[in-house]
C-alpha cells in the first residue's frame, strides 16, 4: 500500500504552516504525539526513578517502556543493550572513553573522510596514547567507499571500523553488513553512525552485524534525544564511565553518565508508535512487522521525490550532484547536494530562502570529505534532506524556485 500522506502530514504541525522543510537531516519536524508525551511526562510524573513510591515507580517504567520501544526499533536482542543520551556526538564521545582500556599503544582505528565528525573526533584522541588513526577515504571519482580499499587498510593491529550507514552529504547508503563481515574476520569491532539513515529505512541491528550502532532521535520525528545499541557482550567490556560504584556489568547504566533525560525518553517512544502505526495502516501486524511495513511505505515516498528533484538536477549541465544519480531505495536516502559551476552555495540558499522553503548549504560537520573534494571555497554544498512527509507538489515548489537562482 502506498503512504497515505494526508495522515502522515496532518501529524506534523508544523506541516500546516506555509514553510517547507528540507532540512530534516539536521532535524526533523516534530509529531504532536511526541509533545504531548514530553509533556504529560514533565506534569505527571516528573520525579526520580527508583525509588519505592508510586510516582517513581510509574516513572521507572516509562523509562523502561523507552528502553524496550527503542530495542524493537533496532530489532535488538535485550533491552538491555539499548544505552540513551544526549545527542549522536555524546553518545560516540562516551564509547570511545569507555574503550579506553581496550585500546593500547600499537592498535589501529579506522575512520572514514565520509563520515559526519561525530565519528570521527571522538576517535582521533587515541593517537595521544599511540593509536593510529587510518582514514578509508572514497573513491573521489564515484564518491563510493570501496570495500577492497578497506581490506587493504585492516591488519591485525586493527581494532575498531567507525563508518557512517548513510552519508549526510552524498545520501549513500553503504552496505554495512559487507563491512562488518570484512571488519570481523580480521577480530576487529565495527561502530556505525545512523544518524542519516534512521530516518528513511527500518533498521535490524543483528542482521547488520555492527558491534555499535548509534542515532538521534530527533531526526527521527522525535525530541533532542540519542539512542546507541551495543552488542551486550561488547558493552559488557567497556569501562564504566560513570560514578566509581557502577560495577562493568552494570549495562547499560554505566554508560548514562548523569541519567538520561526522562521526559524525551518517554517522548521518543512516539515516534516508534508512528511507525508502527503506518505500518498497521498498510496491513502490517503489531512491533518489528508493523515498523518494516512502515518504513517500506516512508522508503517508496521518499523514492518518488528524490527521483523528481534528481531528474531536474540531472537535466541541468552547470549543475553537479555529489552523489549518486539514482533514486534506488537500496542505494541511496533522500538526502541530495549539488553545486552550481563553482559559484558559491550561501548564493543558491539565499535566493531559495524568500519563497519559505528550507533547505541548506555548508559542510554538515563533514568537513573532511568537503575539503577533500576542494568544495570549502565556495561554501561547501547545497543540501536538499528531504524525507517522507514531504511530497512531489513542494519539490516542484522547490525546482520553481531553484529555476531562476540557477
Amino acid at each position: 500500500m502506498a503512504l497515505d500522506i494526508d495522515f502522515a502530514r496532518s501529524q506534523f504541525p508544523a506541516l500546516a504552516g506555509e514553510w517547507v522543510f528540507m532540512d530534516n537531516a539536521g532535524g526533523s519536524q516534530v509529531l504532536l504525539r511526541v509533545a504531548e508525551r514530553v509533556s504529560d511526562y514533565l506534569l505527571t510524573s516528573n520525579v526520580q526513578t527508583g525509588a519505592t513510591y508510586a510516582p517513581s515507580q510509574h516513572s521507572t517504567e516509562r523509562v523502561r517502556e523507552a528502553r524496550g520501544a527503542f530495542a524493537r526499533f533496532v530489532n535488538a536482542a535485550d533491552p538491555a543493550e539499548i544505552v540513551m543520551g544526549a545527542s549522536t556526538t555524546m553518545l560516540i564521545r562516551i564509547l570511545s572513553e569507555a574503550m579506553t582500556g581496550k585500546l593500547k599503544s600499537g592498535d589501529e582505528i579506522i575512520v572514514t573522510n565520509t563520515d559526519h565528525e561525530a565519528n570521527i573526533g571522538p576517535w582521533l584522541k587515541h593517537e595521544a596514547r599511540g593509536v593510529t588513526i587510518k582514514v578509508w577515504r572514497c573513491n573521489r571519482e564515484t564518491l563510493d567507499l570501496d570495500l577492497g580499499d578497506l581490506r587493504a587498510l585492516m591488519s591485525d593491529r586493527t581494532k575498531l571500523v567507525c563508518v557512517t550507514h548513510a552519508s549526510n552529504i552524498l545520501g549513500t547508503i553503504n552496505p554495512i553488513a559487507d563491512i562488518a563481515e570484512i571488519v570481523h574476520e580480521a577480530g576487529a569491532e565495527l561502530c556505525v553512525d545512523a544518524v542519516a539513515y534512521a530516518p528513511h529505512r527500518a533498521i535490524d541491528v543483528q542482521a547488520l552485524g555492527a558491534d555499535y550502532y548509534v542515532f538521534s532521535a530527533y531526526k527521527v520525528f522525535g525530541p533532542h534525544f540519542g539512542v546507541m545499541w551495543g552488542s551486550k557482550d561488547k558493552l559488557l567490556e567497556l569501562d564504566n564511565v560513570y560514578h566509581f560504584f557502577f560495577g562493568k556489568d552494570s549495562v547499560p547504566h554505566k554508560l548514562e553518565p548523569g541519567n538520561i533525560n526522562y521526559e524525551l525518553a518517554h517522548g521518543s517512544v512516539g515516534a516508534i508508535d508512528y511507525v508502527e502505526e503506518l505500518g498497521r495502516m498498510a496491513g502490517a501486524g503489531p512491533g518489528r512487522p508493523a515498523i518494516e511495513a512502515g518504513f517500506a511505505d516512508i522508503a517508496e515516498q521518499e523514492r518518488a521525490i528524490t527521483a523528481r528533484l534528481l531528474d531536474f538536477l540531472d537535466g541541468r549541465n552547470s549543475i553537479r550532484i555529489v552523489g549518486r544519480r539514482t533514486s534506488a531505495i537500496e542505494e541511496r536516502v533522500a538526502t541530495v547536494s549539488f553545486t552550481v559551476g563553482n559559484r558559491h552555495a550561501k548564493a543558491i540558499v539565499d535566493q531559495i530562502d524568500p519563497h519559505r522553503i528550507g533547505i541548506r548549504h555548508g559542510d554538515f560537520y563533514a568537513r573532511r570529505l568537503i575539503e577533500d573534494l576542494g568544495l570549502m571555497g565556495q561554501g561547501g554544498v547545497v543540501r536538499v534532506s528531504m524525507v517522507h512527509y514531504n511530497t512531489l507538489a513542494e519539490v516542484d515548489r522547490l525546482i520553481a524556485a531553484l529555476e531562476p537562482a540557477l
